[in-house]
């Protein structure tokens, strides 16, 4: 199978079937530092925008890809950092409008104050984006952004995009116990997310370790009630189900069989299989929420290993 540098998967995604994800962005680049983020910490945090990797490179993978695989229910925009920073996704979206698979942007919002990021993202068929505070204070704690960055200048980016976007925006409320899932705060974010007027309202919470450890997952019970303070009712962002058990199947098996072995972090098992990180903590994911692994802090690192390796 053909290693690709820019591409990876296509991996399980809860919401989006099969999802190939195109990473644009050095590892964990980006312009927040959200403490509930399964890649770990913003390692370089910037809102300069340039062209990070080359996307003559990027197209041409895709092509190769295209000819080689092509199958996937949705080409995504995602991985180690916030895509809308390079300077060029709009031509790699531009590039999906000629095939037959639907694309996908999963933005954090905050470069939808410029006017060239907007038209760029316009070409995307969905565009997911994330609101998980009501004001900068609650901005600064969830997702500790730049310091240039302003939440009500961020929210009108947001409002402007909605206003000229004619495909479909998916808004994602990521709630955290204790920090920004009291119902009073809640009602402030949903009022928020009607004057967008998203197509889809998601609530999700943390399966996967995040970046810090006080970002603690709420119950599904206590996501299903705070969902019905949205207009519409937010739907719970339920756990990914395989459909598709094929190679993802085999990669799921070998990653436990590497972990009934000796522990390891999500690094390790990426340097293993020749994966992508973010790929991994899909299947990681998968696993911890069927109970077939656990995770172990040693220091700063979070390791990974089976649950019963008698069984």
């Amino acid at each position: 199978m053909k290693k690709y540098k820019y591409l990876f998967g296509p991996v399980p995604s809860r919401r989006f079937g099969r999802s190939l994800g195109i990473d644009l962005l050095p590892h964990k680049t980006c312009c927040l530092d959200c403490i509930f983020c399964q890649l770990g910490r913003t390692e370089f945090k910037t809102i300069i925008r340039k062209e990070y990797v080359p996307v003559d490179a990027v197209l041409d993978e895709l092509k190769a890809w295209l000819k080689a695989d092509g199958e996937t229910d949705y080409i995504t925009l995602s991985g180690s950092g916030e895509p809308t920073l390079h300077t060029k996704f709009g031509d790699v979206l531009g590039f999906l409008q000629t095939i037959s698979k639907p694309s996908v942007l999963l933005t954090n919002g905050t470069m939808l104050t410029i006017p060239e990021v907007r038209d760029a993202a316009s070409r995307a068929d969905i565009v997911k984006v994330s609101l998980s505070a009501w004001d900068q204070h609650s901005f600064q704690v969830v997702n500790r952004p730049h310091d240039q960055l302003n939440f009500e200048k961020i929210m009108e980016g947001l409002l402007d995009f909605r206003s000229q976007f004619k495909g479909e925006i998916w808004l994602e409320v990521f709630l955290l116990y204790g920090i920004n899932s009291m119902p009073k705060d809640v009602e402030k974010i949903a009022a928020l997310v009607k004057k967008i007027q998203p197509d889809r309202i998601q609530l999700n919470t943390v399966t996967r370790p995040p970046a810090e450890d006080f970002a603690g997952a709420l119950l599904k019970n206590q996501m299903t009630e705070l969902a019905d303070l949205f207009q519409p009712t937010a739907e719970v962002i339920n756990e990914y189900n395989s459909t598709h058990a094929g190679h993802q199947q085999v990669k799921e098996d070998n990653i436990l069989d590497m972990l009934k072995r000796r522990p390891c972090t999500s690094e390790q098992i990426a340097a293993a299989f020749g994966l992508h990180t973010h790929e991994v903590a899909k299947y990681l994911g998968k696993l911890l929420h069927e109970k077939l692994i656990f995770t172990v802090h040693r220091k700063t690192e979070i390791y990974y290993t089976v649950r019963d390796t008698n069984k």
